[in-house]
C-alpha cells in the first residue's frame, strides 16, 4: 500500500467529515452523510478489499462519532462496512463503466439507499427508535440520496481531473 494513496484516502474522509460538520441538519437534525459520498469516491479510486476495508472502518468510526442520531455510533460502523463492500462488488461488476459519471452517480444513489436502509434497520433494532422505518426512509434517506448524487456529480469530476494530473496510482490512472 502506497503512502500517497493512504494520504488521498485520508483527505477524502477528512473532506467528507468537514462537509458533514458544516451542513445543517434536516428533519429534526438528521444530516445527509457526505462522508458516505467521499467513501464512494475512494472506492471508485481504489477498488480493492484492503483499501475499501480502511475506508469503511475510518468512515464508519467518524460518522459514528459525529452522528446526531441517538445511539448512532454502532449502526454507522455496521452500515459503512456493509455498504462499502456491496458498492465494491457493484463497481467490480461494472468494471470500466464505473468510472463514468452517470453509472458512478447511479452507484452512489444505490449505495446511499443501502447505507440508509442498513443504518435505520440497525438503529431501530439496537436503539429501538419509536419512529417508523418508512417515515425515516422517506424523510431522511431519500433526500440524502438526491443530495449525495448532486454532491458526487459536482465533486467527482474535480477529483478525477486532479488524480489524472497527479502521480496517484488509482483505477482512474489505469482507465
Amino acid at each position: 500500500m502506497k503512502t500517497k494513496n493512504l494520504v488521498l484516502m485520508a483527505l477524502l474522509v477528512a473532506v467528507g467529515a468537514a462537509l458533514y460538520l458544516v451542513i445543517p441538519g434536516i428533519n429534526g437534525g438528521m444530516k445527509p452523510d457526505f462522508m458516505l459520498t467521499m467513501m464512494f469516491i475512494g472506492i471508485l479510486l481504489f477498488p480493492n478489499s484492503r483499501d475499501v476495508f480502511l475506508l469503511a472502518v475510518t468512515t464508519g468510526i467518524l460518522s459514528g462519532l459525529f452522528s446526531t442520531f441517538p445511539g448512532g455510533f454502532v449502526p454507522n460502523i455496521i452500515d459503512k462496512f456493509i455498504t462499502a463492500f456491496v458498492v465494491l462488488i457493484i463497481i467490480k461488476l461494472l468494471k470500466s463503466h464505473a468510472t463514468k459519471i452517470i453509472p458512478a452517480a447511479i452507484v452512489v444513489g444505490i449505495g446511499t439507499i443501502i447505507s440508509g436502509s442498513v443504518f435505520l434497520s440497525t438503529a431501530i433494532l439496537l436503539v429501538g427508535a419509536k419512529i417508523p422505518f418508512a417515515f425515516l426512509f422517506s424523510t431522511v434517506v431519500l433526500p440524502a440520496v438526491a443530495i449525495n448524487i448532486v454532491a458526487f456529480v459536482i465533486i467527482f469530476p474535480i477529483i478525477m481531473t486532479l488524480v489524472k494530473r497527479s502521480k496517484f496510482d488509482t483505477s482512474l490512472s489505469h482507465a
